[in-house]
């Protein structure tokens, strides 16, 4: 390392007339500069004038305690002359209480948007090193404010490294169009390979130098010249030394297998009257959980609703693959230490909350911690344990259900499983997305709670090697220390591998994504950056609930259906509708439907008389007045032309030329009948919309069984259908 970061100093923060070695190392250069006090300000400034080029110069004031100067007064640029230069100096003084300064030569530059850019490397809690790269100068905060709080940075990662990552990081992000491209009749400042290599060479430094020598460097502006890049401002903060090693390893996440799909179960915390422990046994039961495989801890007990009772862990017959703990969290501790001792579990689900949730418990979750922790060093190498806090597990394959709600209610009509996987921390968020997704039934549905040994890295990366799982939907509320790098590695792994990666990442603020997107310094643990790295990594990213249920349905129905491009068609039988399809493109653009496929869709409408008020064309807007038949030959004209990637079909059901009420929707003519029809006829990816009430809840459902993806609105469908769809075609260019 240079010399400068190695020196002993009082103080983590290296002056700015100190970086110059190490911004060196990234091929950036400092101005010309001269560091002075005030009390010997003439004659360095003398010396100013007699050596440094142009016509102005930047005074600043320079203190270890002083990150952003700009915002206090720190920071001048002033004519190349004795008095304005000193009359800068004592009013920087009187401002700050500082006396010490730095003069550093004027960089000209453009200073329209785009000519200053915002660099910095920052060490997180939650990934580890990350680049962040965005609009810099007095801009920044203005597109912060002014764009979507939070889009316009771009945040990379060292585990997720190459071109094309570091392009889909950065290709949607206006203040890459602009540098790259330049605007009216200005020059492009940077071509995009020497900016990509410039991201390649601070992710390289950052894997190599982050924490351990640096854990904070910014650089605000950084400008591109034809002399180079000059860092206009810069701020270092040293380390402390290497990152803690992240525990993962420890864990034999193998045994997830156990909790997803036990061969045996025990229970603890089961009465004989209506308790979690007891509702948990009859949903294990009803799922179809053989009894002789269920073994309860009840003392004074032999046998609870046909399945054996033992007094203690201990008792347990042999090993069970999963035992369920539903005591209180005070009783946890001692429970597991008792399966530790005895071998008697390879996985465990904590129910109860209240370890590490409130002040005095943390001695709980720390002594759980510490008891894992030396399990880990035997052979056996202990068991996992999911929770607390959680409302348990599904597992179809398993036949295991260990969510303690009444089964009565919960999701109840026909439902049929599907390569999904749902990972939640939160409980009542994962049953309520269950009975939204019906008639979709996730292949497993986990409530993983606090994370007090398994994490939602550990579950990504069992999932990613799972061959029964195409798609891995993840409602994330915090990670786990170093985590979140496990979680997008993971992530990233599972989409080369074919599958695809849904995250929604809670806890998000306006106040926090302006925060992250106007200084490095705030983005740890920030919802921005948990965005960013999981686009990253591959994975599809909900900005709401809504979204995340909308993503999951598509993902998980369009399966074996490929987008070949983004050229959409849209049609309805009502006009708001294919206005609001024209409105809401997102990345599609509309198709040019073929000549021919027009003239028969004009064959359908002059047949059923309605040629003089519909004029064909995309979106199709095709009247309330078209019967079924003609409505969905029309949807097979458009799903089937050459020119279409991609389709949605609106239907407003009130109308009384469609067959849509639920004594309807069984004929064979019916619409729904008609459209089930054309989605087993082809592999092109088409969703459909039904917007309306209650009474048209059985076409929905209709449609979703037959595997058709079925919003309630178009503009849901439509973004979910074009996120989707943009990612296909970015994974097969």
């Amino acid at each position: 390392m240079p010399s400068t970061i190695d020196a002993p100093m009082q103080s983590n923060i290296l002056l700015e007339s100190e970086t110059r070695a190490l911004l060196s190392e990234l091929d950036i250069a400092l101005p010309e500069q001269l560091a002075f006090d005030r009390h010997n300000a003439d004659a360095a400034l003398a010396e100013v004038c007699s050596t440094f080029r142009g016509d102005r110069v930047v005074l600043k004031i320079s203190s270890r305690a002083v990150l952003h100067k700009t915002e206090i007064g720190g920071v001048a640029i002033v004519d190349k002359r004795r008095q304005p230069m000193l009359e800068a100096v004592d009013r920087m003084a009187a401002m700050t209480g500082i006396e010490s300064f730095i003069a550093c030569e004027f960089i000209e530059h453009d200073l329209s948007p785009g000519s200053e850019l915002l660099l910095g490397i920052r060490y997180t809690a939650d990934f580890g090193p990350v680049v962040t790269l965005g609009i810099g100068g007095v801009a920044t905060e203005l597109f912060a404010r002014s764009i979507v709080p939070g889009r316009e940075i771009a945040i990379f990662s060292p585990v997720l490294r190459g071109r094309g990552v570091i392009a889909r990081g950065i290709e949607d992000k206006l203040f890459a169009k602009l540098v790259i491209h330049g605007i009216r009749n200005q020059p492009p400042r940077m071509s995009a390979r020497d900016l990509y290599s410039l991201v390649e060479r601070w992710l390289a430094f950052a894997a190599a130098r982050v924490p351990r020598h640096v854990t904070e460097l910014e650089i605000n502006p950084l400008v591109p010249t034809p002399r180079g890049l000059f860092a206009l401002d810069a701020v270092v903060r040293l380390g402390g030394g290497a990152a803690a090693a992240h525990p993962a390893a420890e864990r034999p996440i193998q045994k997830i297998r156990c909790i997803l799909e036990p061969q045996s179960v025990g229970v603890v915390g089961v009465s004989k009257s209506h308790n979690p422990g007891r509702v948990i046994v009859a949903n294990l039961i009803n799922a179809g959980f053989e009894r002789s495989r269920i073994f309860i801890v009840k003392p004074g007990e032999t046998e609870i609703d046909g399945c054996r009772c033992v007094p203690d862990i201990s008792s347990i017959p042999g090993r069970v693959d999963l035992l369920v703990l539903t005591i209180a969290a005070e009783q946890i501790p001692a429970a597991i230490d008792e399966v530790i001792a005895g071998e008697k579990a390879q996985s465990i689900i904590v129910i109860p909350g209240g370890m590490g949730e409130h002040a005095g418990s943390e001695s709980l979750e720390q002594s759980v911690r510490s008891s894992l922790a030396a399990s880990r060093s035997t052979a056996w190498r202990g068991p996992v344990v999911n929770g607390g806090n959680c409302l348990g597990v599904h597992s179809i394959p398993g036949r295991c259900n260990t969510i303690f709600l009444p089964e009565a209610k919960l999701e109840s009509g026909r439902t049929f499983e599907e390569p999904l996987a749902v990972v939640s921390q939160s409980g009542a968020l994962a049953v309520a997305l269950a009975t939204k997704l019906a008639p979709i039934a996730a292949r497993y549905l986990v409530s993983i709670g606090n994370q007090v040994d398994l994490t939602v890295g550990d579950y990504m990366e069992y999932l990613s090697r799972d061959s029964s799982i195409d798609v891995a939907a993840f409602y994330v509320e915090g990670f786990q220390p170093l985590d979140g790098r496990r979680w997008i590695r993971a992530a990233a792994d599972a989409r080369n591998a074919g599958k695809i990666v849904i995250l929604y990442r809670a806890g998000r603020t306006t106040a926090g994504a302006l925060a992250t997107a106007t200084h490095t310094a705030a983005i740890a643990g920030d919802a921005v950056v948990s965005r960013e790295l999981a686009i990253a990594a591959g994975a599809l990213v909900a900005e709401t609930l809504e979204e995340f249920e909308d993503l999951i349905r598509a993902a998980t129905l369009l399966r074996g259906r490929a987008a070949q491009g983004m050229r959409l068609a849209a049609m309805s039988n009502a006009g708001f509708e294919s206005v609001a399809f024209a409105d809401n493109l997102g990345p599609f653009t509309l198709a040019a439907i073929g000549a021919a496929t027009r003239e028969r869709i004009a064959a359908l409408l002059r047949g059923a008389k309605l040629d003089r008020i519909v004029t064909v064309g995309n979106p199709l807007d095709v009247n309330p007045m078209l019967s079924d038949e003609p409505f969905a030959a029309a949807a097979a004209e458009l799903i089937g032309d050459g020119n279409v990637d991609a389709a949605i079909v609106g239907v407003v059901p009130l109308t009384g030329a469609l067959r849509t009420l639920e004594a309807e929707i069984g004929a064979e003519e019916s619409i729904v009948n008609r459209l089930v029809e054309i989605w087993r006829s082809t592999t092109k990816p088409w969703a459909c919309v039904v917007d309306s009430g209650p009474r048209y809840d059985a076409m929905r459902r209709a449609l979703a069984e037959a595997g058709i993806p079925t919003f309630p609105s178009s503009d849901r469908a439509i973004r979910a259908l074009g996120k989707w769809a943009a990612q296909q075609v970015a994974s097969s260019g």
